[in-house]
């Protein structure tokens, strides 16, 4: 539960980081750039402002490493200074940067943001409009993928008593829920043009999913009615049996291995050992009661493969649980049966 609680804590934090003050402020410069205006000759010097500089194309270097094709511009500026930018795609490809062609670059405060060549304009790797962009699919997917954490230590703090029987839908629907929506929330910023924009979409899957999480929960809920106790028809083995299971509860011979070794009359537990040291008997006192499903509220114990069954025992009042796959439990009937 506090490992559910305090990842939720961190996809929150990381979200509140990037969406309230990474995004915004790579908003603002977005912003800026679009409404800067070209610089007077007295304003060259603030670069707030859009200042173009004609230039001849000195040669081109691919680069390397990257998932998308990007090269590097080396340009000559008039005063003899040499810049470099990077652009996506190939000089070859229109609009080519041939060596020696002439071309206009434009800065904006201190980077060039966008080439001019003869057939059009390509925006370089410093271009701040779509920056966002990252910063809020990141944000709102880590927020999203955090709230099935949060629904995680909802659940496991203040509704599994209420509950009581331990169903994997009851945390499954609504993680599998949360991953879709920061699958959506990735997705959004790049499927849009504004931040507005990809808010209202994942708003409007949120609505889509919570209402189909609803139903469905509502259906698996009414599905699970009905009696709790499991028929498990006793299984006496003809040979010991070595398997995987606990037995829990204030008895001396609880927690005492992860195994079990089941007989005719005859249970044990064992660290994992089949031999006779290291196993310890049940005694005589122990009554099963009834087989059931595992509870929230139950001790923790493996869920192996989430078919785990329990088995309901009393020791001279003392409650014992001895839980094991439910393909397993046939055998723990039977090795108790000839003591009820």
């Amino acid at each position: 539960m506090i490992g559910t609680g305090a990842v939720a804590a961190v996809c929150a934090l990381v979200a509140a980081w990037l969406l309230l003050i990474t995004t915004p402020a790579a908003i603002s410069e977005g912003t800026a750039f679009k409404a800067a205006v070209r610089c007077e000759p007295v304003d060259e010097a603030s670069g707030d402002c859009l200042r173009t500089v004609a230039a001849r194309v000195d040669r081109t270097e691919q680069v390397e490493g990257r998932k998308t094709p990007s090269y590097r511009l080396y340009v000559d500026e008039p005063d003899g200074t040499t810049s470099r930018t990077t652009l996506g795609g190939s000089p070859a490809k229109s609009p080519a940067a041939t060596p020696g062609a002439r071309v206009e670059v434009t800065y904006w405060r201190g980077q060039i943001r966008y080439v001019d060549f003869e057939a059009g304009r390509k925006y370089t790797h410093a271009d701040p409009r779509d920056d966002y962009k990252l910063f809020a699919a990141w944000g709102l997917a880590v927020g999203l993928y955090g709230t099935g954490f949060l629904w995680c230590w909802y659940w496991l703090t203040r509704r599994a008593r209420v509950a009581r029987r331990v169903q994997p839908w009851q945390l499954g629907l609504f993680v599998l829920a949360a991953i879709c929506l920061a699958f959506v929330g990735g997705f959004a910023p790049w499927a849009t043009d504004d931040m507005g924009a990809a808010l209202l979409l994942v708003g409007q899957a949120t609505a889509v999913t919570v209402a189909v999480c609803s139903v469905a929960a509502v259906f698996l809920w009414r599905r699970q009615g009905g009696d709790e106790t499991i028929d498990v028809p006793p299984s006496v083995p003809a040979e010991e049996k070595h398997f995987a299971g606990q037995i829990l509860g204030e008895v001396p011979y609880a927690d005492r291995g992860t195994h079990l070794l089941a007989g005719a009359g005859y249970l044990a537990s064992t660290p994992g050992h089949a031999g006779v040291a290291h196993r310890r008997s049940v005694p005589g006192s122990l009554t099963p009661i009834r087989v059931r499903h595992p509870y929230w509220t139950d001790p923790y114990s493996p869920a192996y493969e989430g078919r785990a069954w329990v088995l309901e025992c009393e020791d001279d009042g003392v409650p014992v649980l001895i839980v094991t796959h439910r393909k397993h439990m046939p055998w723990v009937v039977g090795a108790l049966a000839p003591r009820s």
